[in-house]
């Protein structure tokens, strides 16, 4: 039988948007092989980086310890670097093997369980196992995410001799939680993300869930093998043991990352700075107009008016009455405009960190010019950045690869972060963070919509990240379009008036993207009205009410 994998059951969910939405995290879409990665600095012919050969990363750990999150998590960072991963979710073969609605044996997750239980085991195993062997020797594969509960010393052991057989190297990433907090959180996440319980009602998914958990704790086994490469994480990254894990670099920046990541969830909200007093300069660093002023204030209540009501659904669904949301900090980059966005919220008491790395892209000798004189003193480089938006970049200016490159620290610090956060910063910086994120490709990231008027939220889960829109009221729209910096380049004279919404083509918008026609704006047209479009302008799903959309 054909392997069913996440990628698979993502395509034919309805819940599912493909590659033209940001409503989509495509962490389980499989790569396009010719595609440089957002962060990627070099290429080679094998398609393996940093000399550091074929490695598995096996999960060992028990059930609602994050396992499933830290695989996704390492996946996207690693992706994000240009280093050919894929995650093999064990779960995926078992629900592959017995299809979408069938059962496996009462005993299946026992680990002394009947003889035909196990031989089930063995086969899904096998099946998973050839599926490692298949991308690391035949489609030069690099890191294979083995997701799976490994709970006993013998099969690590084993596990470790059957790959060096091949010359691969194993790394175990032990998840090990005491904290009943952190599992009660990591139940509840699986429950509402897993493929497993679709269509189940919510307690039955809990006890079910709970009933696995039990199954395994009598005979589980944590790793102490002095000889074997692991890392072992406690309670959420609270505290971390490597143990041998200095083969190679890159197994050296794995554990990097795993020392900066945590499985706490928490939300992210992404939103543009205000408008400010002198739009066309990006060296004068103007302070924000008194129509930025006011867009600072009601983007401010809005936020807080839906954190609110997010509370008040927790109320509603059986929390306390004194339940409180995380802490909310502010990020901004040091531009005049970002921090004075922020000032309202700082003056309610939050949290406000500035970030210098978190500056837009600089426009470099296009700054101030018009679209025509771009187009007259720099036509070879116009071509050029049509072709490919994300790495050209103009004469003393930064490309979004540059972008991307730059932010690498802020990414950690952004899985490091604890508390709910929202980012206040230029579309540029807004669509690089997202495409990490949501795991979107480089070619995708130069187009990406983010309209004044809506603060987006990013909601994570052990399987996906989900993306959903939160409209800002009562903003003229003259406030709505791309970011005031953008120096907009002109499209052909047949095109002229149809162009819309918050993109106008620019050196820090997506120069040479295509522009949606005929659709209401970037940003609200339907996904079948993205994919007719090919793909360029990745939008948001439709609004469905004033104030936001259901979560999906």
């Amino acid at each position: 039988m054909d392997t069913l994998l996440t990628a698979d059951l993502a395509a034919n969910s309805p819940n599912y948007l493909r590659r033209t939405s940001t409503f989509v995290d495509a962490i389980h879409d499989l790569p396009e092989k010719e595609s440089m990665a957002p962060a990627q600095l070099y290429s080679t012919e094998s398609g393996r980086l940093f000399h550091s050969g074929r490695i598995v990363i096996a999960t060992v750990g028990l059930p609602a310890r994050g396992k499933t999150h830290t695989s996704v998590a390492l996946a996207r960072y690693l992706r994000w670097l240009g280093v050919k991963t894929r995650i093999f979710h064990l779960g995926d073969y078992r629900r592959a093997h017995v299809g979408p609605n069938g059962d496996v044996p009462e005993d299946y997750f026992f680990v002394n369980a009947s003889t035909s239980s196990v031989l089930l085991r063995n086969k899904i195993l096998k099946k998973c196992r050839e599926d490692i062997f298949n991308f690391l020797n035949h489609e030069n594969g690099q890191i294979a995410i083995y997701d799976a509960v490994n709970p006993l010393a013998t099969g690590g052991r084993a596990l470790s001799k059957e790959f060096e057989k091949h010359g691969v190297h194993t790394l175990f990433v032990e998840s090990v939680c005491t904290d009943e907090r952190i599992i009660e959180e990591n139940v509840r996440s699986v429950k509402i993300s897993s493929p497993d319980y679709i269509g189940w009602e919510p307690e039955d998914a809990v006890k079910d869930y709970l009933k696995r958990i039990n199954a395994r704790i009598p005979h589980y086994e944590t790793m102490e093998e002095s000889e074997l490469h692991y890392v072992k994480m406690m309670n959420a990254g609270q505290r971390v043991v490597a143990n041998n894990c200095a083969f190679n670099y890159l197994s050296q920046r794995i554990v990097f990352y795993l020392l900066n990541l945590h499985i706490k969830s928490r939300q992210t909200y992404f939103v543009r700075a205000g408008t400010t007093k002198d739009e066309d300069s990006y060296k004068a660093d103007a302070s924000l107009s008194g129509e930025g002023q006011d867009y600072a204030h009601k983007m401010a209540d809005t936020l807080l008016a839906h954190r609110e009501s997010e509370r008040q659904n927790l109320i509603n669904h059986g929390a306390p009455e004194s339940t409180a949301l995380k802490p909310l900090t502010i990020w901004t980059s040091t531009r005049r405009r970002t921090v004075e966005t922020s000032e309202y919220l700082a003056g309610l008491g939050y949290r406000v960190r500035q970030r210098s790395q978190m500056s837009q892209l600089h426009p470099g000798v296009c700054e101030k010019m018009s679209e025509k004189k771009i187009r007259e003193q720099y036509p070879d480089e116009v071509a050029k950045h049509e072709q490919d938006p994300y790495h050209h970049r103009y004469p003393r200016a930064e490309s979004y690869h540059d972008l991307a490159v730059r932010l690498e620290p802020i990414i950690l610090e952004l899985e490091r972060e604890q508390n709910d956060l929202l980012i206040i910063a230029h579309e540029s910086v807004l669509r690089v963070l997202y495409g990490y994120l949501m795991a979107c490709s480089a070619p995708a990231i130069p187009s990406l919509s983010f309209p004044r008027d809506e603060i987006i939220e990013i909601i994570p889960a052990s399987y996906n990240n989900q993306a959903k829109r939160i409209n800002i009221p009562g903003l003229p729209e003259k406030l709505v379009p791309g970011s005031p910096e953008d120096i907009s380049m002109p499209v052909p004279p047949s095109e002229m008036g149809s162009r819309i919404g918050s993109g106008a083509v620019s050196p820090m918008s997506g120069l040479g993207t295509p522009v949606l026609h005929g659709s209401p704006r970037r940003g609200t047209q339907t996904p079948e009205e993205g994919e007719r479009e090919g793909g360029a302008s990745l939008a948001l799903p439709r609004r469905q009410g004033p104030t936001s959309e259901p979560r999906v």
